[in-house]
């Protein structure tokens, strides 16, 4: 515990200002703006051993995302998708629930071993030493929930001072600009590729966005589809149809979204999968036989969901996957004021046909000569086929997963893992009020 009072230097706090709208203006990512800001308010002489911040932005994948830095050991950060029900009650008791219950900006407790334990955050806080308590909720505009909310902790003996308090005031609504231009171009580069996928993503925030920009590239594609859809979506219902989709994607598109390769669109019930690779020969066997371990890898997540299903009563479902390789045209298509990027071409006609063939040879992956000529390993020939649109027959084989080369990455199966990638610790969501204050349940308040 820090003794004395301390004297808040205002010509070192304007140096944290200053450092803050710089980091806005570079466009510096959130962590580095909070962490930079919390090093910087203790190196300025606040005597603040602990802070909580989390910061709400609409993102269609991530629910939150807060950071508690001490002067004993650095930030940690924490993310989290979805609020767990055993967690609620804690969440009531909380501080923040009651700044937002109460429609409050600010609360300050101070915190002496006598004092009863308002919220059980507090029990916690007097084992740190904490002695004085500051919280507060600071919206990024009027009516949204959109905003950052957190928390001021001292060791001080005399707490934090009128000086301190107005300083942390003013410091916040320097944070709070920063951490918004930081959200806002995190929100813009994870939007992007929540739906166009990481490499598309990219190529449109680095400016291709006119209609019919584009190149043609040479790739390994991959083109899966569920079967019998159209019974499954009459049978089940809406909502039960699409929760078994969004289980089917899970299983089978994820292998695909790595090792080079990206899932650049869904088609209904189906996907679309690129692995981007050069005109010679080594870079198209290294992305062909990428995807053919990813189709293994899809192929043993299909099989673990149906065992799922199995046991749930629920039928097995049923796919196809067909690969090929080949020049595609990638880029921007469609309306002047209503653009899709997308991969297009005969080589995409091509494994989508290929794909529809599973059907006919009862094989849930076949694969085009070329394709398999560059994976290697040993593949069994089913016949050759006239595809429409394509003027020389294409050889169909299938491949064999016990004499083929051994491909697949020894990865454990995470078709049920809930767990976070590092691009689920990016932001935090909040739809609506009810979801803006039971997600904070979960971060450590």
């Amino acid at each position: 515990m820090q003794s004395g009072q301390n004297i808040v230097s205002h010509i070192l706090l304007g140096q944290v200002a200053k450092w803050l709208t710089q980091s806005a203006l570079v466009g510096e990512d959130l962590e580095t703006i909070v962490r930079g800001f919390c090093e910087r308010l203790a190196a300025a002489g606040l005597p603040v051993c602990r802070i909580h911040l989390s910061f709400s932005m609409l993102h269609p994948l991530y629910d939150a995302l807060g950071f508690t830095w001490r002067r004993s050991g650095g930030m940690t950060i924490e993310g989290y998708r979805h609020v767990a029900e055993d967690k609620q009650e804690l969440f009531l008791q909380s501080p923040y629930y009651y700044l937002l219950d109460h429609n409050l900006q600010h609360m300050r407790r101070i915190l002496t071993p006598e004092a009863p334990n308002e919220f059980p955050i507090f029990e916690d806080l007097k084992k740190e030493g904490v002695t004085d308590y500051f919280a507060f909720v600071q919206p990024f505009s009027g009516n949204s929930v959109q905003g950052m909310m957190g928390s001021w902790s001292t060791d001080s003996l005399t707490g934090f001072s009128d000086d301190m308090i107005e300083a942390l005031l003013s410091l916040q609504n320097h944070l709070a600009v920063a951490a918004k231009m930081a959200v806002l171009s995190k929100l813009a580069n994870n939007m992007l590729t929540t739906y166009l996928g990481a490499d598309a993503g990219k190529r449109v925030l680095n400016g291709q966005v006119r209609r019919g920009d584009g190149e043609t590239i040479r790739a390994a594609l991959v083109i899966g589809d569920m079967r019998q859809s159209s019974f499954y979506a009459e049978k089940e219902g809406r909502q039960a149809y699409i929760d078994m989709l969004n289980q089917f994607f899970d299983a089978i598109a994820t292998p695909f979204n790595s090792n080079g390769g990206a899932i650049l669109s869904f088609l209904g019930d189906g996907f679309l999968a690129v692995y981007p690779c050069g005109r010679h020969k080594e870079p198209s066997k290294v992305a062909c036989r990428a995807a053919l371990a990813a189709a293994y890898q899809a192929q043993a997540r299909m099989t673990e969901l149906n065992r799922s299903r199995a046991e749930d009563g629920r039928p097995a479902i049923r796919f196809g996957m067909g690969l090929h390789v080949g020049n595609v045209m990638f880029g921007n298509v469609g309306l002047r004021d209503r653009l899709t990027f997308s991969a297009f071409g005969s080589a995409v006609n091509e494994v989508q046909r290929l794909q529809v063939l599973t059907k006919k040879y009862d094989s849930e992956i076949v694969g085009s000569h070329a394709f398999a000529s560059y994976c290697g390993g040993h593949w069994t020939e089913l016949g050759e086929e006239k595809l429409r649109g394509i003027r020389q027959k294409l050889t169909i084989l299938k491949p064999d997963p016990q004499r083929t080369l051994a491909l697949n990455e020894n990865r454990p199966l995470d078709l049920l893992e809930d767990g976070l990638s590092e691009a689920e610790q990016v932001i935090l969501l909040h739809r609506d009020k009810r979801r803006s204050t039971t997600a904070v349940k979960q971060l450590n308040l």
